[in-house]
């Protein structure tokens, strides 16, 4: 995961000018990982908050038809070695007050936590192993986002976003606890 980061990075300063015509915004900030929202059975089994980074990019015209989302790239490391994953998809931005936008997201994550469970059922070491452990089922999963976003000025900003992944038995099959993730960031648009 960290690899794959980096060397987007270096892709992106040495695209120079290039890239800056194509991205709109980079955002960065942490995140409280596995929160309880509805099911809080799987709440908090995996520590440490997330780091979490996001270049979203200018809207092509031919999205348009689709009210002209952004698309996104981004990436979110658990710092205590738990569930980290990355993530592409679009977002939709609506402004309803001055300098206050909200955002909904959608995309398609890749993620390198728990699928099953090791231990066959009966095994004592199955219950310990599913108290510490979120079982995702799939290394595929939808990436759902809510974001409440505030500008500073022209090139800051501020967000308090949520997310949830999951596969949701669509594009994967068996377990399907999911994780959910809440947190701030800050945001830098790049502008023309």
């Amino acid at each position: 995961m960290h690899r794959a980061i980096l060397s987007f990075s270096c892709i992106l300063a040495f695209a120079g000018p290039a890239a800056a015509d194509l991205l709109d915004e980079a955002r960065f900030g942490v995140m409280k990982h596995n929160i309880c929202v509805q099911d809080c059975n799987n709440a908090d089994k995996e520590d440490g908050p997330n780091i979490n980074g996001e270049l979203v990019f200018k809207s092509p015209d031919f999205l348009s038809i689709i009210w002209s989302p952004r698309p996104y790239v981004m990436g979110s490391g658990n710092t205590a070695g738990k569930t980290s994953f990355g993530a592409v998809g679009l977002v939709w931005n609506w402004n309803f007050a001055d300098n206050w936008t909200l955002e909904a997201g959608e995309g398609y994550a890749i993620h390198d936590g728990t699928l099953e469970n090791p231990f066959s059922q009966g095994d004592p070491r199955g219950d310990a192993f599913t108290e510490e452990n979120v079982l995702l089922g799939s290394r595929d999963l939808f990436r759902t986002s809510f974001a409440l976003n505030y500008s500073f000025n022209e090139r800051w900003g501020g967000q308090v976003m949520y997310e949830h992944l999951s596969h949701g038995q669509i594009i994967g099959s068996g377990r399907n606890q999911g994780l959910d993730n809440l947190g701030v960031r800050v945001i830098y648009a790049f502008g023309d």
